[in-house]
């Protein structure tokens, strides 16, 4: 990515899962081919039961200490050890001003712990041999393609899951902000700029969902339906979904909220990630990732039958990209898996882990330590402020040190907010120059504009002189405020929404009418400039 693009990026999430993997002191160690070697064997394990049951008896006052400080208003946690469920358990509300408290059959969204889920699913669609970690996407979805046609044929399932393909960071969410479905956002990615293929790494949720759509194409069923089928329902996971009205039926859920400027939180929001599915789209309990968890760590078995074939599933757990360079001599890679981040920790023990974070309410996180048999689920029911990373990583620290080594929780803290204030545009919307130019008359900007991204734009003149553009397949309308000549603000919206973007119109030579309209939230891939018609 360049530079521009890390430093405005409106993807917070990519920023905080690099640096969220940073927090978890992993040493990745990988390789980008799918060929990869298998990594050395597992050091003997170095907990005991004791040092286990010392770091869950303070799970209580780490959580509830840490809903204090942050105001989250509900947590669910599972530990599993040695394939037992050693501890799973919920605090606080379900929906603030609301009866109900959380439970361990709370239902939460699992945001982008989704990914781990997926390709557990997957690993055991390729275990069935219908196709392969290996195989080329193109042949099951035929309408997909990149900008690259030899990519197009060889992009594989690995290199997705991966986010090894070469599309830019998230591409394609902000088409599921204005909301587009999952078919036209695959069908439009052949529009991204693409960086060199299997050698860059950049999160792409619609890249994870173009894989899993292949895998269940291949399977001759949906994506949803494969996931209830292949691991849900084997695995005895009742209360878990990959589908949004699932969730949103649930009598026992959590709904999600965000924090006020006051510091109060509110439900102020519904995240519908149907069109990403396999990618953040998932839904669960922490009594259900518990069982997860216990599958995971036994080599894809429950109770000594075999859900997951191990063979695929071992997969997922080797690191396939870099993720996260050093940043200092000493500094450690960071690489990432199939759905997995991949590290080492300072005594050599793979460490598996995934945050999850919508901006509109959830935040999540799964961290295992297989050679251990040890794992930890922590469900949120607020927006990321690092309540669920910092409860992870205080309970592997105090599970190895007997106390954890840093303040994780204000460590995870800044890590969110910095990726959040990464996205807004560095021009303040709020404060037109002294000596602004005026707009000029309406009909200059209105009419419409034409983006083969995007798709349409029209721009309209109220009779009380206010601009406002509409796009999207059902017209989401932005209201237009003058700041300087030809250029105006709106505010964005939605998982990705930044505060006040730019909208510059461009005139033609004669100055009659405006030839183009440039989206600054839309173009950080310079796809964001649409067309008179």
């Amino acid at each position: 990515m360049g530079v521009r693009r890390q430093a405005r990026t409106q993807k917070r999430t990519a920023l905080i899962a690099a640096a969220v993997a940073s927090l978890l002191s992993a040493s990745y160690a990988a390789s980008g081919s799918a060929a990869a070697a298998a990594p050395p064997p597992q050091p003997p394990p170095q907990l005991t039961q004791a040092k286990v049951d010392d770091a869950v008896a303070t799970l209580d006052r780490v959580i509830q200490d840490g809903m204090k400080k942050t105001g989250v208003p509900g947590v669910a946690v599972a530990v599993v050890y040695k394939d037992q469920v050693v501890y799973v358990k919920g605090f606080g509300d379900r929906e603030v001003g609301q009866s109900g408290a959380v439970d361990p059959d709370t239902v939460f969204e699992l945001a982008s712990l989704s990914k781990p889920l997926a390709s557990t699913v997957v690993a055991g669609a390729v275990g069935d041999k219908t196709i392969g970690w290996d195989d080329p996407v193109a042949g099951e979805l035929p309408r997909f393609a990149l900008k690259d046609p030899w990519v197009t044929e060889h992009v594989t399932v690995a290199d997705l899951f991966s986010h090894r393909s070469g599309l830019p960071d998230h591409s394609g969410d902000l088409l599921e902000d204005l909301g587009y479905d999952r078919t036209y956002i695959l069908e439009h990615l052949k529009y991204e700029p693409l960086s060199p293929f299997r050698a860059s790494y950049a999160y792409t949720n619609f890249g994870v969902t173009a894989a899993g759509e292949a895998v269940a194409n291949a399977n001759d069923t949906t994506w949803e339906k494969l996931s209830e089928e292949t691991l849900y329902g084997p695995a005895g996971m009742n209360s878990t979904s990959s589908l949004f009205s699932d969730y949103d039926q649930a009598k026992d859920k959590a709904v999600t909220h965000v924090k006020a400027a006051d510091g109060s939180w509110d439900a102020k929001y519904v995240r519908d990630a149907d069109a990403q599915s396999p990618a953040g789209g998932a839904s669960s309990t922490a009594r259900d990732m518990a069982t997860w968890m216990r599958l995971q760590l036994a080599n894809g078995k429950l109770g000594g039958e075999q859900i997951i074939p191990a063979d695929p599933l071992e997969r997922t757990h080797l690191p396939e990209i870099v993720s996260n360079p050093p940043h200092a001599p000493a500094g450690r890679t960071g690489f990432y898996g199939l759905g997995w981040n991949v590290s080492y920790d300072d005594q050599g023990r793979l460490r598996l882990s995934h945050s999850g974070a919508f901006a509109l309410g959830a935040n999540t996180n799964v961290s295992l330590l297989p050679g251990e048999e040890l794992g930890i689920t922590v469900l949120t029911n607020g927006e990321p402020v690092g309540l669920a990373d910092s409860v992870a990583l205080d309970f592997f620290d105090t599970a190895q040190y007997g106390k954890p080594t840093a303040d994780w929780l204000s460590l995870a803290a800044q890590v969110y907010q910095q990726g959040e204030e990464a996205g807004r545009s560095p021009t303040d919307y709020t404060k037109p120059p002294e000596d602004a130019a005026d707009a000029q008359p309406d009909d200059t900007y209105t009419g419409t504009y034409d983006n083969d991204f995007y798709g349409p734009l029209t721009v309209t003149a109220a009779k009380n002189g206010e601009l406002t553009m509409s796009l999207g397949p059902k017209p989401m309308t932005f209201r237009l405020t003058h700041f300087d000549g030809d250029t105006f603000s709106f505010e964005t919206v939605g998982e990705n929404a930044t505060g006040l973007s730019g909208v510059t119109f461009t005139t033609d030579s004669d100055g009659a009418k405006a030839g183009k309209v440039t989206i600054e939230a839309f173009d950080e891939n310079g796809l964001g400039t649409f067309t008179r018609s």
